[in-house]
């Protein structure tokens, strides 16, 4: 079996508020269909779960692996299934890179092994299971083009609107996610009204981008370049910055 795993980007991100540990998103997330990984699944006797990939971390810190760690509990045939079969992840989205590429590897390889094994779980017990893994991951567990995603991530609703041709770049910068949200909780917190949460939510994707400029479009850019001062040559007119970065983006016309 082979699966296209498609990058995101968010169209607008904003901070809600807080819980515990987390931040409450109010963010639209829509699919790139130029930009993608291949996941495949192929046959082969493995002594223990193989992964073949040229990530950017070890394989137990892998999304992949986290999913295939919570799925085997779900049942006794996932194990079996990965002693005669191996995955191998051909990687095109960038990584550290806001385009959600782990997340999205994630979700695909969680919906392939449903199929597989036969587990015959629905995309919500699916979603459940993928929010312990990462925020972004059960976004691409529900394949929309594009949604409204609250909460700390666990709730998607679909958006329905034309599909986007979406250009993406990538500076060689690798931001770190948890530093660019602590510099946002020390220098620039600020949580959106409910009224603007609404009005954004309900507007499609270009509207929102024609009301908004990079800055006021994602509540986590004057973080991100306060730690990577040099994410600021890459402005450009008409483009917007994607999660904690650091890629940019534009809607084709």
């Amino acid at each position: 079996m082979i699966k296209k795993s498609y990058a995101k980007v968010n169209i607008f991100l904003k901070i809600a508020g807080r819980r515990e540990n987390y931040h409450e998103l109010v963010s639209r997330f829509v699919r790139v269909h130029s930009l993608y990984d291949l996941i495949k699944i192929e046959k082969k006797v493995c002594d223990e779960f193989t992964l073949v990939g040229n990530f950017g971390c070890e394989t137990k810190k892998n999304t992949i692996y986290k999913a295939y760690m919570i799925l085997k509990e779900e049942s006794p045939k996932v194990e079996e299934y990965f002693k005669k079969n191996c995955v191998i992840v051909e990687k095109h989205i960038p990584e550290f890179a806001g385009l959600g590429g782990g997340s999205s590897n994630c979700a695909t390889f969680m919906i392939m092994v449903n199929e597989l094994c036969n587990l015959n779980l629905s995309k919500d017990e699916l979603a459940k299971l993928a929010i312990n893994i990462g925020a972004d991951v059960p976004f691409f567990i529900y394949e929309y083009n594009s949604a409204n995603v609250t909460g700390i991530g666990e709730i998607v609703e679909k958006y329905e609107e034309e599909v986007l041709d979406i250009e993406t770049i990538t500076p060689q910068i690798k931001c770190n996610t948890g530093e660019i949200f602590k510099v946002f909780r020390n220098k620039f917190y600020k949580e959106i009204d409910k009224e603007d949460k609404k009005k954004l939510l309900s507007l499609n994707s270009k509207q929102i981008l024609n009301i908004l400029d990079i800055n006021r479009a994602n509540d986590l850019y004057e973080a991100a370049k306060d730690v990577y001062k040099d994410l600021n040559k890459y402005e450009k007119q008409n483009w917007y910055f994607s999660g904690s970065g650091s890629s940019f983006f534009k809607v084709k016309k």
